[in-house]
């Protein structure tokens, strides 16, 4: 398949970069938590024909840590787990079925998104010092889901649930401030193949308020865009885009 060959090259190209500069020399572990307000658009079905409902703003979390070394290519790794429940009214504006269930036009129903993500990454810092670091990688993304629409109008429910695993391309880009505490990040994952996209992208500016050679503690604010545009995956079918601030906090041991 084409996916398998474009990370196939991605993965062979990154086995023969070179060990980064100033890397971890022993063992180096990230923690972080984030606040994430999102917002959501889009919608979903079980057949080729998805369909879009209205959704409620929701403050959701992210976790992530990360382990990082000096051995020589062998990858460092990233977990991700980020949540992205939300739920909302909407009025439909056109027929459809779900779950076996046929909702009419101009029924009233309630919607709820129920969706989890595990990113595990593999990645090597191409390049790493006080100023700029590059890292990059390949990212298999755990997507869990559970949707269900409800119309109290009918007495009708429709649910799915559905599971998998996105490859993505994954890349990272931080520069810092000398003196200052100060930094900037983007970090971003990637899949465009036939009428499947995926993306999961965050920048934020950064403040390190402190720094020992035992513990760093950094602040983060940014923002996440997030859309998963799937075909067929677990016979469900999504077209949904989560965005909006964020705020975290980073421990370095």
């Amino acid at each position: 398949m084409r996916i398998n060959r474009i990370i196939g090259c991605a993965l062979m190209g990154l086995i023969a970069t070179p060990a980064a500069v100033n890397a971890d020399t022993v063992l180096g572990v990230y923690a972080g938590a984030q606040g994430w307000n999102m917002g959501t658009s889009g919608g979903f079905a079980d057949q080729d024909d998805v369909v879009d409902f209205d959704f409620d703003s929701q403050t959701n979390g992210a976790f992530y840590v990360a382990l990082e070394h000096g051995v020589p290519f062998v990858p460092n790794v990233k977990l991700n787990r980020t949540i992205m429940d939300t739920e909302g009214d909407s009025t439909l504006t056109r027929s459809f079925t779900f779950d076996g269930q046929l909702f009419i036009e101009n029924t009233s129903v309630d919607t709820t998104i129920d969706l989890n993500t595990t990113d595990v990454i593999f990645y090597y810092e191409l390049f790493d010092n006080d100023l700029v670091s590059i890292d990059a990688g390949l990212n298999a993304k755990v997507v869990d889901g559970d949707l269900r629409v409800v119309s109290e109008q009918t007495a009708q429910e429709g649910r799915a649930d559905f599971s998998g695993v996105v490859p993505m391309i994954y890349s990272r880009v931080a520069v810092g401030l000398p003196f200052t505490g100060l930094g900037a990040y983007f970090e971003g994952s990637y899949l465009s193949l036939d009428d499947n996209e995926a993306r999961d992208f965050q920048a934020a500016i950064t403040y390190s308020f402190i720094e020992s050679l035992a513990l760093d503690m950094t602040l983060q604010l940014g923002y996440r865009d997030v859309r998963v545009e799937l075909d067929d995956l677990d016979n469900t079918y999504t077209d949904l885009s989560f965005d909006g601030a964020f705020a975290g906090i980073e421990f370095h041991f």
